[in-house]
């Protein structure tokens, strides 16, 4: 029976092919081997791969979320989330059905709930840094800017206070909720949801998910693209 470590020499060359992530590949193989036709029905004698699941050690740095700080906000760690989260078989569930089960068997805070669900995929494989379930990934940015909620609103919501950071992108604003939230449609086909919150002493901030990203080298290249756009915006809302 193949090692683990055979396996990893698999997945290592599945990404050189496909430009899949370590964690994307693993599990596309993985899925493939869950679905694959029995021995008797197979056109070669080649043994199956197995894969070993990953180390509790490795849980918290596969998350992306500390132990620390996963015990803090929820009372356990990662190797209590996941022999949980395993016992109910929510490997088998979607994203939505994780989140609900964790919201509402163990009463987590919105934002920890979406972190344990997320989390506990990317430890079983189900998706990787920065992706969603259905294959497709997002970013997020934020910043902080010395004006007051309704200057940096108005930034993003006012078509021509816009043009003056994003001439270079013809987006289509869905909807828009004063002081509260803009949400956009890229030229792609992409969605950017864009939420503000004051911040006190004549500051707010702004917080940006692109989500529906192709891949994971479209999603690094727009991390870097909200990262200048918001640096522009900054400056021009500031300048005033």
């Amino acid at each position: 029976m193949p090692t683990n470590k055979d396996f990893k020499r698999v997945v290592r060359a599945r990404m050189k092919k496909t430009g899949e992530s370590y964690t994307t590949a693993r599990a596309n193989l993985l899925r493939r081997e869950k679905t694959a036709p029995p021995p008797n029905e197979r056109t070669t004698s080649r043994p199956r791969a197995t894969l070993s699941a990953p180390a509790v050690s490795d849980y918290a740095a596969i998350a992306g979320i500390s132990d620390a700080s996963l015990q803090k906000a929820t009372g356990c760690p990662w190797a209590r989330w996941v022999k949980a989260l395993d016992h109910a078989k929510a490997d088998q569930w979607t994203h939505r059905e994780i989140a609900s089960y964790v919201r509402t068997t163990y009463n987590t805070p919105d934002w920890w709930t979406q972190m344990v669900a997320v989390g506990y995929e990317r430890i079983k494989g189900l998706r990787s840094r920065g992706q969603q379930r259905d294959g497709t990934f997002e970013v997020s940015k934020s910043k902080v800017v010395h004006v007051p909620l309704p200057v940096l609103f108005a930034a993003f919501a006012d078509a021509k206070q816009r043009r003056g950071w994003l001439s270079d992108v013809d987006v289509v604003v869905r909807s828009a909720t004063k002081n509260k939230s803009v949400r956009m449609r890229w030229p792609d086909g992409s969605a950017v949801d864009i939420g503000f919150v004051s911040k006190g002493d004549g500051k707010s901030q702004v917080a940006v998910g692109h989500t529906k990203l192709p891949s994971q080298a479209e999603a690094a290249r727009m991390k870097t693209f909200w990262s200048g756009k918001l640096a522009a915006v900054t400056a021009l809302v500031t300048a005033r």
